[in-house]
């Protein structure tokens, strides 16, 4: 047998951080090595433990968006070695990309449960495919990327629901200019 994947659980729902172990432990390769509700017990979990993967949850009760803190410290403590698989019920595309962002290595919403022991397996063999959770929020932020800070700008605020005329007293520029811009955002999105 190869050596056991060492895997920590980072959530503060003891429904969940039961359910994910005993579903885990079920795995002749996987081993659960360490929980942790808090960031400090994440920290120090890591600190003092082999840990292949860790599993993020990134809202933890006392503070919001916490894992993804955790995750971006997790990542500078261990030199980028822990693979970082955020598991949550956020859909958010921000949070998902921010996830990424920090160093996350995949991101699976807990109505996926079923595909964690296969995401688990993948990051560690560093064949990770984003999945279909995240995809849809990754690549469009890919896509986004071909838009200037400018127009980057505009588009965001149209997603917001602002229509030309608002953004271009928003943004201290002629309407004409927005309008111009606009053409380009959607000439270059939809290539």
């Amino acid at each position: 047998m190869e050596k056991a994947i060492n895997v920590m659980l980072v959530e503060d729902d003891p429904f969940w951080r039961e359910t994910i172990a005993t579903d885990l432990d079920k795995e002749a390769d996987i081993r659960v090595v360490a929980s942790a509700a808090t960031k400090q017990e994440a920290l120090h979990a890591a600190a003092m433990t082999r840990i292949d993967v860790a599993l993020m949850d990134i809202n933890l009760t006392e503070n919001q968006l916490d894992g993804l803190e955790i995750t971006k410290e997790l990542m500078l403590l261990t030199d980028f070695r822990i693979k970082i698989i955020m598991l949550t019920s956020l859909t958010d595309k921000e949070v998902i990309i921010k996830a990424f962002q920090n160093g996350a290595v995949n991101y699976i919403n807990k109505s996926s449960f079923e595909d964690i022991v296969g995401a688990i397996r993948a990051a560690v063999a560093e064949q990770s495919s984003i999945h279909p959770d995240a995809a849809d929020a990754m690549r469009e932020e890919i896509r986004l990327m071909l838009l200037t800070p400018s127009e980057r700008q505009i588009h965001d605020l149209k997603e917001k629901g602002y229509n030309k005329t608002q953004i271009s007293e928003m943004l201290y520029k002629s309407l004409n200019t927005i309008k111009t811009q606009v053409r380009s955002i959607r000439n270059k999105l939809l290539k």
